[in-house]
């Protein structure tokens, strides 16, 4: 590559990654979660790991949990498929702990861990899906798509705007969020409440992440364009 076309591609990744800009990048909700339970977290994931269990082990114990709590939704135990859920959740930041104090963390780790995350959500979402149906509930079947959507959404935006070196973290109802909604309106047996919010609210956390990445992406334009006609 000839010497102004290597520096015209690292000035592109320098824009267009905050970190190497030294900007701060910020944190999710679920980031927060883990330092905040980090000292309940640790023990627990020590002792996993002594019992021998892997962290893909775990990830994929917590996807067997939504999918119970799913069965039980599907079939109309609400309640009960709210309280599966409610108790898988915790696993999720389970995986990550043992990863780090094993000294295993790694890319394929938080991948799999990335699209499990999805699996589970889809899980329960599909099951709100066929209880609305079969209860003739109809115009909810619609709201359920809209929650499932948008919640695919919201990660993939992100995971689209990082392949780009784009910063997507930010967001009114990210996982975490959408768990705390879901989870307790199927507990309480009000699932129309939780879907609802998690439709509305995902869907606009997603236009809010696309909304940040165009604002990157011309920032990091006017700045090409500074360096450019200051070289």
């Amino acid at each position: 590559m000839k010497p102004g076309l290597r520096r015209k591609a690292e000035k592109f990744f320098e824009y267009h990654s905050p970190a190497l800009r030294g900007e701060s990048v910020k944190q999710t909700f679920s980031d927060v979660l883990r330092v905040v339970f980090k000292g309940f977290l640790d023990p627990i994931g020590a002792f996993l790991n002594r019992l021998g269990l892997t962290p893909i082990t775990v990830t994929l114990l917590g996807v067997a949990g939504n999918a119970v709590a799913a069965y039980f939704v599907a079939t109309g135990r609400i309640s009960l498929g709210g309280l599966v859920m409610l108790i898988a959740w915790p696993i999720d930041a389970l995986d990550g702990t043992m990863a780090r104090l094993r000294g295993e963390a790694s890319d394929w780790g938080a991948f799999v861990d990335s699209v499990s995350d999805r699996y589970s959500e889809l899980l329960v979402l599909g099951a709100l899906l066929y209880h609305f149906a079969m209860t003739n509930q109809h115009s909810l079947e619609v709201v359920t798509f809209a929650a499932a959507a948008g919640s695919v959404l919201v990660s993939y935006v992100k995971a689209r705007a990082e392949a780009q070196s784009f910063s997507a973290k930010e967001g009114l109802l990210t996982r975490a969020e959408r768990y705390m909604v879901l989870g307790p309106s199927l507990l309480f047996n009000i699932p129309a409440v939780g879907t609802w919010i998690v439709a509305i609210l995902a869907n606009f956390t997603a236009l809010q992440r696309i909304w940040v990445v165009r604002s990157q992406a011309h920032a990091n334009a006017k700045r090409l364009i500074v360096e450019e006609s200051g070289s």
